[in-house]
């Protein structure tokens, strides 16, 4: 994985106006909302560089963390502040977005939709799903409005149950909306259903906008070229398992161990390794300790020993904890239990982990320092 690029832009004019001083007192603001672009290009970190400080320079907006992944040619970017100013900076992110990457050349091992692959809104304090879901549909509606893309509504935020699966509505990937687009049957977008192919849709693909609650995308790395054991893996651990026989058109599924975990395996090209690459949707059932130990488990069985793993994005404090006490029972300094997180899930295997920029709290408290 490439390192994340190098940006810190806290701005905090609209903050320290609440409050009264020159920077944002994140405990104190009245409500916090973290927002998690997808955007569709690792590669060109000039590019990235300047969609991330697009979101960087709203007021009241502190960024939190770049992440670019060559090998999937995707880049998580994390930023938090008051729900307006999270709002206003995820139109704008997507806007720039859109305008810098050209779906029709897009390549990459991750699957993805569009430009702004998701978008997701997530209540950390003082706010409401509710709210995050609002914030969400004002976005998908404005973006829309300003490019033409297609945009979707996922998550929360979704019209019913079945679209609020981003899988469900990614389904096909970019390649395949052009038919769901002229096809004007099923899946079709939130915004801009009646609209067709046309040039914009063509380079923006879908872009698809949401309401979550946190999530932690967590890949653990296995050594082997190919991703047989890691796609294995991945289909025994995830909550909806495997299709295990076929007849006739009609499937038998077998569900998998951990009902609140996506997994897959994915070829990692730049480090020779195959990851298991995870979403875990709900960290107080099954965090990181359970999704690294499991993969563990499941790999020893094919006599492949785990080489560590990467956390893509931020995640909370309480995970980091819960696994930092079991490899280190006897730790009572919360440096101490974070350290041994990091030592007992490899966190630091591909590239140094610093926990001051990945967990979310901290991350926040360092940007209202």
């Amino acid at each position: 994985m490439q390192e994340a690029v190098a940006i810190r832009l806290i701005c905090t004019r609209e903050a320290a106006n609440l409050h009264g001083r020159g920077k944002p007192d994140f405990a104190l603001m009245r409500e916090i909302v973290e927002c998690v672009p997808n955007i569709s290009e690792g590669r060109d970190s000039a590019v990235i560089e300047a969609i991330a400080g697009v979101a960087a320079a709203v007021p009241g907006v502190s960024l939190l963390g770049v992440e670019p992944d060559g090998d999937y040619n995707r880049t998580v970017i994390t930023f938090a502040g008051p729900l307006r100013s999270v709002e206003h900076a995820a139109i704008l992110l997507s806007i720039a977005a859109i305008e810098a990457i050209d779906m029709r050349h897009h390549t990459g091992e991750h699957p993805r939709l569009g430009a702004v692959d998701v978008c997701p809104f997530v209540p950390i304090s003082g706010t409401t799903m509710d709210a995050c879901a609002d914030a969400a549909k004002r976005v998908a509606a404005a973006v829309h409005e300003q490019t033409k893309a297609p945009t979707f509504l996922y998550g929360r935020a979704a019209a019913d149950t079945e679209r609020s699966s981003l899988s469900y509505l990614r389904r096909g990937e970019y390649e395949g909306l052009k038919s769901r687009l002229e096809g004007g049957r099923d899946r079709l977008p939130d915004f801009g259903a009646n609209e067709g192919w046309t040039d914009a849709a063509a380079r923006s693909g879908g872009c698809t906008y949401g309401a979550r609650p946190v999530l932690v995308a967590y890949n653990v790395n296995l050594p082997e070229p190919d991703a047989h054991v890691a796609k294995l893996v991945g289909s025994i651990l995830r909550g909806s398992g495997r299709i295990i026989a076929q007849n006739e058109g009609r499937t038998l599924r077998a569900s998998g161990m951990l009902d609140s975990v996506q997994g897959m395996g994915v070829v990692l090209e730049a480090h020779g390794l195959s990851q298991v690459s995870m979403n875990l949707t709900d960290v107080e059932r099954h965090g990181l300790l359970h999704a690294f130990e499991t993969v563990k488990s499941l790999a020893a069985d094919h006599g492949i020993a785990v080489v560590g793993s990467e956390l893509v994005g931020l995640v909370p404090l309480s995970s980091m904890l819960e696994a930092g006490r079991w490899y280190a029972p006897g730790a009572t300094e919360e440096a101490d239990v974070v350290r041994a997180a990091v030592e007992g899930l490899g966190l630091d295997a591909l590239a140094p982990f610093d926990p001051a920029t990945r967990i979310i709290e901290y991350a926040i408290r360092e940007g209202a320092a």
